[in-house]
């Protein structure tokens, strides 16, 4: 059986060099706005950074000091002025209602903010570097001014007792914990450490408020220490909306949230259906989702795997982690194999008769939102990642048997990749559907069975196979491929059915994997055929 040998590897053919600006061009498609924007932030840093330093540089209020000190001292102004605007801006990346209302403007154009986690992050790594600049610098500082001026200070008592001093190393210490306990080998086995200790910047904020404003090193002539601890001119804009947004995510919340049903799937994934009044949702939007019985405050970002036009919104959650299993023991699913679970769903029945009570907050923007903007798409789903194309590929089957609007999108590619053969049976009867009323090719289906088979199954499935008219392991029209999908041929494949098109590609799932289709992306992109890369960032 042809599907059943290993993946032949076709050798691309030889294209003809770009130039220069073709190669711009195709670096622009998928690299060029997240480059240019970083690119610009790190210039404004240094521009920061320059101003202050060369202000107190060249100043001739500041003469006395910097006889005393040296360099240093424009060196701790300058990373000051930097960790004023970066701890200014850190909260409006987090404020979620905010990113989903711009991605939906003509600014999500320039401003990647489907990237506003990686630039909270990096904001916060741009607070370590300047903190520890600033604090080398003041260190350095502290130990000259107590050799000048040994009668006037003292370098333990400007280290830890003068009022810069000790406010400054308690900001210390709580950066540093911020920091170890969001790195991800923390955050992914331990979520309630990271979410607890994240908090803590409110500390941060409130001792960077008066940090400054002990005028330890006054200027040289009058007015003394005139504008100092100006940190809250900084922050209060971007605090204003950040406690916006936390008011109104309560208030979101604490509307009225049912569990209509809850599905037991194979591989420990539970399907969840919602009702909630003026919850309205668009394919491949996510929600956060908290159950105040398992804990009050941890907050789990979910796809939604419901369609736009059903009357209820779901997510699959897969068990794995310390809170989907203590979610999935409150529904009753808290077997191990799918035998277990099922003799232990509550009561004689099998039925669950008191279901925990749930929060939600959303419906938040998403990459996957994007998808019918294109007339051509690619999802690319691997495992669990395939979440967010379920919500899609619902609402093109509602579009195309109940069409209220016409619709860009004309061609879907979908690839589904799994390690398992039991996963392909969470979305089973809905690609069935797809694909028994798909009269005009809308939607082309692949499979990819990666996972190691048993001997006695890899005879059933030749047996089973032999002249079968649907796929022995998905029950669908289209083939299981075994073994991963030869991205080469795919995407040559499907740039030669469609040139001279913006087609995009849609990916939830492992890193490595999508570092992969990225560089596909890029690879394949030319000639008028642009595959614009798109990955789901939670």
């Amino acid at each position: 059986l042809s599907h059943l040998r290993p993946l032949e590897i076709t050798p691309v053919k030889a294209e003809e060099p770009y130039s220069w600006h073709q190669k711009i061009s195709i670096w622009m498609i998928n690299e060029g706005n997240r480059a240019i924007f970083f690119g610009v932030w790190i210039f404004v840093h240094i521009g920061l950074f320059g101003l202050a330093f060369f202000n107190y540089w060249y100043s001739d209020n500041f003469e006395k000091t910097r006889s005393i000190v040296g360099v240093t001292l424009p060196i701790a102004r300058g990373a000051a002025l930097v960790l004023h605007v970066d701890s200014g801006v850190i909260l409006l990346p987090v404020c979620r209602t905010l990113i989903s209302w711009l991605r939906s403007t003509p600014l999500n154009r320039v401003v990647p903010f489907d990237k506003s986690i990686t630039f909270h992050k990096a904001i916060a790594w741009s607070i370590v570097i300047f903190s520890v600049v600033h604090t080398l610098a003041h260190y350095v500082n502290y130990y000259k001014l107590s050799r000048a001026a040994p009668d006037k200070y003292n370098f333990w008592n400007l280290m830890f007792l003068s009022g810069p001093g000790w406010t400054g190393h308690v900001m210390l210490v709580i950066l540093l914990i911020i920091v170890c306990t969001a790195l991800p080998s923390v955050r992914m086995k331990k979520f309630e450490v990271f979410w607890y200790w994240h908090h803590t910047f409110l500390l941060f904020f409130f001792f960077f408020s008066f940090h400054g404003a002990y005028c330890l090193i006054p200027p040289d002539r009058p007015p003394y220490c005139k504008d100092i601890s100006s940190f809250w001119k900084y922050w209060v804009m971007s605090g204003l909306i950040y406690l916006t947004e936390r008011v109104m995510r309560e208030w979101r919340a604490r509307q009225k949230t049912v569990i209509s049903r809850v599905i037991l799937h194979p591989s420990k994934v539970v399907e969840i259906q919602i009702k909630k009044d003026n919850c309205h949702a668009l394919a491949g939007q996510y929600i956060f989702l908290c159950c105040p019985e398992v804990s009050l405050w941890q907050w789990h970002p979910f796809t939604l795997t419901s369609a736009p036009e059903e009357d209820h919104v779901s997510i699959h959650m897969r068990v794995v982690g310390d809170f989907t299993k203590e979610l999935s023991k409150k529904l009753g699913c808290d077997g191990q194999g799918v035998s277990e679970w099922e003799e232990s769903l509550g009561d004689r029945n099998g039925l669950v008769t008191v279901l925990p009570r749930i929060m939600i907050d959303g419906p938040f923007g998403a990459a996957s939102e994007d998808v019918f903007k294109y007339e051509v798409t690619v999802l690319f789903g691997a495992g669990i990642g395939v979440t967010p194309f379920a919500s899609i590929l619902k609402s093109i089957w509602y579009r195309v048997n109940y069409p209220t609007k016409p619709t860009k999108l004309h061609k879907v590619y979908f690839f589904w990749v799994c390690r398992d053969k039991d996963s392909f049976e969470w979305f089973q009867s809905l690609l069935l559907a797809l694909e028994s009323q798909d009269l005009n090719h809308f939607i082309e289906i692949h499979t990819f069975l990666t996972g190691r088979l048993r001997h006695s199954e890899v005879g059933n499935l030749m047996i089973n196979d032999n002249g079968a008219y649907a796929d022995t392991v998905t029950g669908l029209r289209a083939k299981t491929q075994f073994g991963r999908p030869n991205l080469h041929n795919e995407f040559d494949r499907i740039r030669e059915s469609h040139p001279d098109t913006d087609i995009g590609v849609f990916f939830c799932g492992p890193k490595k994997m999508g570092h992969q289709l990225h560089a596909c992306c890029t690879k394949f992109s030319g000639n008028g055929t642009s595959f614009v890369w798109h990955k789901e960032n939670f």
